[in-house]
């Protein structure tokens, strides 16, 4: 009984053809199907939906002349794709009568490389093995820079922590809140105006001002925050044991300190607008670090997108807060306790006022409803003595 050679059932990596004409396609297939699996699509939105949902397409072979949707849009689609194994897929650009404009508008769009409808097979295969192995170069350089990612704790411009670090700074906070019942906030802010001043006064420049910026900010904050550099001109700060008041506080704070910040290089006013995005465990359910993050994320973009600059978008505009207030019934609850008189209601009323308390203590509990409870507890102890 003779064993089964390993690795025989290997599948074959699969390229796209996409274009509208038949004869095209058959002939590509033709040359190229010993070495690959071959699929085709006769229209660019049947080829996008083929790149979208087959993971086993490693190269896309698209016309410029096509029906629903054209090469360039196609192309358009694949490189702004969230997808980064869309995104980076080749693209090879079958060209017919095209003129020089036409070529260099697609490789402008994202095309690596063309050939003609008479480029003979070995020349086609020859292209297509070149591409997946630039591919994959790119590929291990990336696996390599995430790697050296993750041991580096600090970022090299700002100082402040790197986003894998933070993330891991982050997720102990966050467990250590979830444990103990403790308060997290998590706040992001964006320099908006960082490409305005690089334009300005170059990359260099505009760095160094990321970093007094990340250094005043860091000044005023406590040993067991964290902060970190989450993008090119974005920050994020993680306050354990704070709410999402206390937070919001820290972000107005900063925000008038960064707009009043008076900057200039050689004679120009460098002018810092800022956006941002505040999250909390008081206010908002979260099962991680990440998903806290991403809710501030979602409101600074929230807040990127409004004509004001440096305004600070959080849910005490868009309903994040509300909860943090007091209940309109309770409210009235608190009113009328306080407003009682304990001889005019009599002891049964007393009583009954007494009871209330524990009542409203819990509701506000339930509803992680920050409320001044000493003030409140004294006021009836001193109505019902």
């Amino acid at each position: 009984m003779s064993a089964t050679p390993p690795f025989t059932n290997i599948p074959k990596q699969r390229v796209l053809l996409v274009d509208d004409s038949r004869i095209v396609r058959t002939t590509i297939a033709r040359l190229i199907r010993k070495s690959f699996d071959v699929r085709e699509e006769a229209d660019g939105e049947a080829g996008w939906q083929a790149i979208s949902t087959d993971p086993s397409i490693v190269v896309v072979f698209s016309d410029i002349q096509m029906p629903k949707l054209d090469g360039f849009a196609l192309l358009e689609r694949i490189r702004k794709s969230d997808d980064p194994r869309v995104k980076t897929i080749p693209v090879i650009v079958i060209s017919g009568d095209e003129d020089d404009a036409t070529k260099r508008r697609a490789r402008a769009a994202g095309a690596n490389d063309f050939i003609t409808k008479t480029t003979d097979g070995t020349e086609i295969l020859s292209r297509i093995d070149n591409l997946l192995h630039l591919v994959e170069a790119k590929q291990q350089l990336v696996v390599s820079k995430q790697a050296i990612d993750q041991t580096v704790t600090r970022d090299p411009i700002t100082g402040t922590f790197t986003p894998h670090y933070l993330l891991t700074e982050g997720s102990k906070h966050f467990s250590h809140a979830r444990r103990h019942g403790g308060s997290l906030s998590v706040l992001l802010f964006h320099v908006e105006t960082y490409g305005e001043i690089t334009d300005k006064v170059g990359k260099a420049v505009a760095d160094q001002l990321l970093a007094r910026i990340a250094k005043l900010v860091m000044g005023t904050l406590r040993t067991e925050d964290s902060m970190g550099r989450t993008s090119e001109a974005g920050f994020a700060v993680i306050f354990p044991g704070t709410s999402s008041q206390q937070a919001l506080a820290f972000a107005r704070r900063m925000h008038e300190q960064l707009e009043k910040a008076q900057v200039t290089y050689r004679e120009q006013v460098l002018k810092i607008a800022t956006s941002m995005g505040l999250a909390a465990l008081d206010v908002d359910a979260a099962s991680s670090i990440e998903e806290l993050m991403k809710l501030a994320q979602q409101r600074l973009k929230d807040a990127a997108n409004r004509k004001a600059q440096q305004r600070i978008v959080n849910q005490d505009e868009v309903s994040l807060l509300k909860r943090v207030t007091l209940p309109s019934d309770l409210d009235r609850a608190v009113q009328l306790i306080e407003n009682a008189n304990a001889e005019q209601l009599g002891e049964a009323a007393s009583e009954t006022l007494r009871r209330i308390l524990p009542f409203i203590v819990a509701v506000c509990r339930k509803l992680n409803v920050e409320i001044p409870l000493d003030k409140i507890t004294q006021a009836i102890r001193h109505q019902l003595k």
